[in-house]
């Protein structure tokens, strides 16, 4: 395509997948983050000319701050890019504030920036059962949360990467909100079952109350502030926003999404030693 990409947080668990999908189809990325190949930092202005001159398209990861997002689209705007793909949260239009403000401004500043723009609104991840929130728990044995029977249809990040790269570099897709998740809907219950089975460790799934996971946060050493926004994300889940799967992934890459045995079976084989 002759242009350069520019991906921000090009070291998290999304981002640095999208630089190699990009990379692998022979695109010229600029891989952009506070520790990686180019330094970017939302906090710190002076970096952001760097990471924008010269850049078509911009793969954005909001922060958890909303303050410096529509200074920093202006910025890149006025640098020549010409598309934004924005990471947001499935859900996140049912959260009326309470949740994910660096998303919910991502979203509103790109699709007022007079470029083309698109949003991936995702599910929870797979990779959170093995790269983030609940990895330390499983790996204990114990993984206690308060979410009842509701179920979540998990995404698998390599689906995000690919989506990514696709709308990133691809043709109709601006002006699109693409909800992002797996084929299937588990508890959590299930999900923890699936990756015992796999792994071969035994794992026990508790449920707690809102409060008595507050309590367990806040024992864990987490600020009061952290303890409170997981507790709203738990309750948006429990509200079945992010239950029902979608079909935006296999229509987009004429594949099935990932499942999450697939995803269990290729994380958690053989771990169990």
């Amino acid at each position: 395509m002759g242009m350069t990409i520019l991906v921000l947080g090009a070291t998290g668990k999304t981002g640095r997948r999208v630089v190699r999908q990009l990379r692998a189809d022979g695109n010229e990325v600029r891989a952009a983050s506070r520790s990686g190949e180019v330094r970017f930092d939302w906090t710190d202005p002076q970096t952001w000319a760097g990471v924008v001159d010269g850049a078509k398209a911009v793969y954005l990861i909001a922060p958890d701050d909303p303050e410096p997002i529509e200074a920093f689209v202006t910025q890149a705007v006025r640098a020549g890019v010409e598309r934004f793909v924005v990471l947001s949260g499935r859900g996140i239009d049912h959260a009326e504030g309470r949740f994910g403000p660096g998303m919910v401004e991502a979203e509103r500043a790109v699709a007022a920036s007079g470029v083309g723009w698109t949003v991936l609104r995702a599910n929870n991840f797979n990779q959170n059962f093995t790269e983030d929130l609940w990895h330390e728990p499983l790996l204990a044995g114990r993984l206690a949360l308060p979410m009842g029977a509701v179920g979540e249809s998990f995404v698998d990040v390599h689906d995000i990467a690919e989506v990514a790269a696709l709308t990133l570099t691809g043709d109709g897709h601006f002006g699109q909100v693409y909800e992002l998740s797996g084929p299937e809907s588990l508890t959590f219950a299930e999900a923890v079952r699936v990756i015992s089975k796999v792994s071969g460790r035994t794992i026990e799934y508790v449920e707690l109350s809102p409060a008595e996971y507050q309590a367990e946060v806040l024992a864990e050493g987490y600020p009061a502030e952290v303890a409170e926004l997981l507790g709203v994300m738990f309750e948006l889940m429990r509200a079945g926003n992010l239950t029902a799967p979608t079909d935006t992934v296999e229509k987009l890459l004429g594949r099935p999404a990932t499942t999450f045995a697939e995803y269990a079976v290729q994380a958690w084989s053989g771990t169990s030693a």
